[in-house]
């Protein structure tokens, strides 16, 4: 259908329309005459539709509202009354992305299907919940997902419960969470940025109902809305259905959401928080210390590019200049940076993790000595092609790892439009590239870091200094605070808290009912495919080397991955493995200096990543098949280059340079102490399995726990540990790269891979040929139940087993199982009750079924919702329409759309795993034919797993240590 400028559709006048080359899209600007509302369309062949509804919502204060709300509109609405709808969604719409998200300054509720009748369910039940929440005239969604009184019985201690309050404990538990929120505070003290969107558990508190619903009532108007809409789906039909069932009915109102700019500072201005460490934890060396500068405006699509490039050639990449002058200044073990895009006004930091307080002049004078240096000789011009051409890759390639590509545009284009600019802005990317080009031969990055960081006052200097006893401080002061607010109630007050919290209870207990959890819209089995998806995979051998080829349309971009066996190292290397991958490529070779290499990477491919991991075989319970991965991508004409590079690194590299090998460590420790933080609930799980599986305490050994512990001790003992060191990487290195034990997995077109094949021998005919022995890995597995002690102020508790070695078979029938339990008994159990942020089921091909929680205030009563889940199973009672929406569920999560690499890869896995197109088909056809009572004999799997009763809590040091009998030993996991 043709649409005409200045034209109403359906109410939607069109405003503009213009191609997006670049997104290979047209693009298209409405306004909702009658409501106000703005609309955006990006219209082509993905059929992976996108819809989003923003608003813009500026936090008043640090009580979390935008993010309580965000949680709360999708807890029931007029058309879907029933509790959660959002969760309805989860269980039984074939979505491929369905999440709401809070910023600093808006809230998202963006959804996506590649089916037209279930995009358009999705769309029906996420704009009835934005303009039409039931939490307006439902006080306890406020307590349910923000915050209350939490006291059951007037004998009782009060405490304060909360989904949104306990996930921001989680995130205020993390250094890194508490300075990112730091920087922002201490650069904008004037204006909304000022503020926790997202919520301080100390304010969140203080939110009341009344100012709850204000705060909807004001902000959530079409007249404050950003619609955005992506991919092939019928426009004409999709406006009609917006303006028919919602727009019609608003007028338009001005809406007071505008967002103001911070005046700028004079000078610069210091800044010093704290942050929690545990009592046992050493305060030496765990100082952040942080340079931020406030950069330009988002709606200048220049800066918007310009700076980010800036960030990646001074902070992120191995020939950065001021990541290598702090680095060599000995300051700190890491040093990033982070440039923020996102709001009104960029911020640009350079961070330096594992630092002291006393180094923070000398931060200082080495940044701006480093600047002025770059300014007055001149930038490395092939420094600034390499981070240039590897930025542009990146977004022609606009790979998000699985996540849809309209998200990724739909927050580029509010990155100006929130703020009054076109939505076109910084989507339209190659003018703007073009014009930084001229860098290659001007003094445009140059006259860029004198503009916006030598010579820009707006500034701050933060220091985030580490506190012994701050969280036990904290949790002792709640405490008591609770305790005189208890003092200072009647008893009659008192009565009405036990009412209220015995209200909630009561609230989300109670099942809905059958006629509200039928407005829930549902597509049917009829919609889905039964014949599962088949990757296409060509089995060959080319000039003596395995290859996986899958023939697939990439954009003209080549994938190639390299798979060595790594299974004839010692056990004693395991580690040593993990450790290779995060030092090839940013040391230097026979050739070239690392700088230079890095270089040479960025200008000629898309990126060579160096990985490890084990692919578990799914017919034998402890058989597995470790691999050292490198995986690359490139354009056609750069295949010579890439192989010759990877020949470079895989056969040249030299490992003499101790000072560098010493800086990748620290480096690495830090970046594995962040992940920690950021997934406690993963790391917990993968620990249990190191319990009771060989493979899994190899995988523990490689890249979890164990392996953190063994980089910290690298780290520590460096100096007399040096030699050692580099003699077991030097080992590893001259034994995996061997071309006998090698698989070749390419993902391209057929005319790119007769150019690979052509090339490839440049590398692959200078590796060793040796002949080698396998060995199997056993090792002296035992339930260890650790309680893993931080400083953290929530717990991630986890519980598993194999049930394989039990005597059972895996059955396709037990991912509906799982989609059951955690959209229904995890959810209702540990979220909705116990105020957890989430908690998930896992059940593995190989054998392994495993529950974690994450960000959750509770320990015991976690593993005891574990322990309950077979009487759960065994009592499953399910309508035909029940049943129908939990297998439309998990054929959504089977058939997430993958990206031509994750296509690859995905095949690459089944080939080392030995699953075959047969086994696949078998495991969707058990989803497709689930009943109840094949769902009810897995209730004896649950049981035997659950009662081997193997465990591993990581959370608060304090919390742990008073449940210290459930655990066999208590591990300090920071030092």
């Amino acid at each position: 259908m043709k649409f005409e400028i200045n034209k109403v559709y359906h109410g939607f006048k069109l405003i503009e329309e213009k191609e997006v080359k670049e997104l290979n899209s047209i693009g298209r600007i409405f306004e909702h005459e009658k409501s106000g509302a703005r609309l955006f369309q990006l219209q082509n062949d993905d059929d992976n539709k996108f819809f989003s509804i923003a608003f813009r919502t500026p936090p008043e204060d640090s009580t979390g509202l935008p993010h309580i709300l965000e949680h709360s509109v999708l807890c029931g609405s007029r058309k879907f009354p029933m509790k959660e709808p959002f969760v309805e969604l989860l269980k039984g719409s074939l979505n491929t992305f369905l999440n709401a998200m809070t910023f600093p300054d808006k809230t998202m509720y963006p959804v996506a299907s590649r089916n037209e009748k279930d995009f358009f369910n999705l769309m029906d039940v996420y704009l009835d919940a934005v303009f039409y929440p039931n939490l307006i005239n439902t006080p306890e969604i406020l307590m349910q997902e923000g915050w209350h009184y939490e006291i059951e019985d007037k004998n009782d201690d009060i405490t304060y419960k909360g989904v949104v309050y306990n996930e921001m404990k989680g995130a205020f538990s993390s250094p890194e969470g508490v300075l990112m929120r730091k920087i922002q505070e201490s650069l904008f003290e004037d204006t909304v940025y000022s503020n926790e969107s997202g919520g301080d558990p100390e304010e969140i508190p203080k939110l009341t109902q009344e100012r709850f619903v204000e705060f909807h009532k004001k902000y959530y108007h079409p007249s404050n809305s950003y619609i955005f809409l992506y991919g092939d789906g019928d426009l004409d039909k999709q406006l009609e259905f917006i303006n028919d069932n919602y727009l019609k009915d608003f007028d338009r109102i001005t809406v007071d959401s505008e967002i103001n700019y911070q005046k700028p500072y004079e000078k610069m201005k210091t800044v010093e928080e704290f942050y929690p460490i545990s009592i046992e934890d050493s305060e030496n060396d765990k100082t952040f210390l942080s340079m931020n500068f406030v950069t330009g405006k988002s709606t200048d699509p220049e800066v918007y590019f310009a700076m980010e490039i800036l960030e990646y050639l001074l902070l992120e990449n191995s020939a950065a200049p001021l990541k290598k002058a702090l680095v060599d200044a000995e300051l700190g073990k890491d040093v990033f940076g982070q440039f923020d895009s996102s709001i009104l006004q960029p911020t640009f930091s350079v961070i330096i993790k594992n630092s002291n307080e006393d180094k923070s002049e000398k931060f200082k004078k080495v940044v701006f000595e480093t600047l002025n240096k770059l300014v007055e000789d001149g930038i490395d011009k092939k420094l600034i092609e390499a981070c240039i051409n590897i930025t542009e890759f990146k977004l022609r390639e606009a790979d998000l790892g699985g996540y849809p590509k309209g998200l990724h545009y739909n927050m580029c284009a509010l990155d100006s439009w929130l703020y009054n600019g076109s939505p076109f802005t910084n989507l339209e990317y190659d003018s703007i590239l073009n014009k930084i080009k001229s860098a290659l031969t001007t003094d445009y990055f140059e006259e860029l870091i004198k503009k916006y960081l030598l010579y820009n006052n707006h500034s701050t200097m933060l220091i985030l200094k580490p506190k012994k006893g701050m969280a036990e401080e904290k949790d002792r002061e709640l405490k008591q605070k609770l305790k005189d607010y208890k003092a200072s109630l009647s008893e009659k007050e008192i009565e009405k808290l036990v009412e209220q919290t015995l209200k909630l209870k009561k609230r989300q207990i109670t099942p809905d009912s059958k006629e509200d959890l039928e407005t829930i819209p549902m597509v049917s089995i009829d919609d889905i495919d039964k014949k599962a998806e088949e990757i296409p995979q060509q089995i060959k051998e080319e000039n003596g080397v395995n290859i996986l080829y899958h023939n697939i349309f990439t954009s003209g971009i080549a994938y190639i991955d390299l798979y060595f066996d790594t299974s004839m190292l010692k056990r004693e290397l395991i580690p040593y493995i993990n450790l290779l991958s995060g030092i090839l490529g940013k040391i230097s070779t026979e050739k070239s200096h690392y700088s230079e290499l890095s270089n040479e990477i960025n200008i000629n491919t898309g990126g060579i990543q160096f990985t490890s991991s084990a692919f578990g075989d799914v017919k034998y319970t402890d058989k597995f098949y470790p691999k050292f991965i490198v995986k690359s991508k490139v354009l056609p004409n750069k295949i010579p280059q890439l192989m010759n590079l990877l020949h470079e690194i895989i056969s040249t590299s030299n490992f003499d340079d101790k000072k560098r090998i010493k800086e990748i460590i620290q480096q690495m420790k830090s970046r594995e102490e962040m992940k920690i933080f950021e997934r406690g609930h993963i790391v917990a799980a993968n620990r249990v399995m190191s319990y009771f599986s060989h493979a899994g305490r190899y995988m523990d050994e490689l890249n979890g726990l164990g392996f953190y512990k063994f980089i910290t001790n690298l780290e520590k003992n460096y100096e007399t540990m040096s030699e050692e060191i580099i003699n077991n990487l030097k080992e590893v290195y001259n034994t995996i790269f061997n071309k006998n034990n090698l698989v070749v997995s390419i993902t391209s077109e057929e005319t790119e891979y007769a150019d690979i094949i052509k090339n490839l021998s440049t590398m692959t005919d200078k590796l060793k040929t040796i002949e080698f022995n396998t060995q199997e890995y056993l090792f002296d597995i035992d339930r260890k139940n650790e309680g893993l002690l931080t400083s953290g102020n929530v717990q991630y508790v986890a519980k598993g087993y194999n049930f394989k070695k039990l005597g059972y078979k895996y059955d396709g029938t037990m991912l509906v199982l799982k989609t059951i339990i955690n959209m229904d008994y995890l959810w209702n159990k540990v979220r909705v009750q116990g105020g957890a942020y989430g908690c998930f089921m896992r059940v593995t091909k190989g054998g392994t079924i495993g529950f974690s929680s994450y960000r959750d205030p509770n320990l015991k009563e976690t593993l005891n919702v574990y322990d309950n889940t077979v009487d759960y199973v065994k009592n499953i009672e399910l309508s035909e329409r029940e049943m129908t929406k939990y297998i439309i569920g998990t054929i959504s999560e089977l058939d997430q759309p993958l990206t031509p690499s994750m296509k690859g890869e995905r095949a690459s896995t089944n080939f080392f795993r030995n699953i075959s197109q047969e086994y696949l088909q078998n495991e969707r056809d058990n989803v497709l034919n689930v009943n109840v009572e094949k769902l009810k004999k897995f209730a004896d799997v649950i049981e035997d797993i659950v009662s081997k009763d193997y465990y591993c809590v990581l959370g608060n040091e304090t919390k742990i240590k008073e449940n210290k009998d459930i655990f066999k030993e208590l591990v300090t996991v920071f030092e």
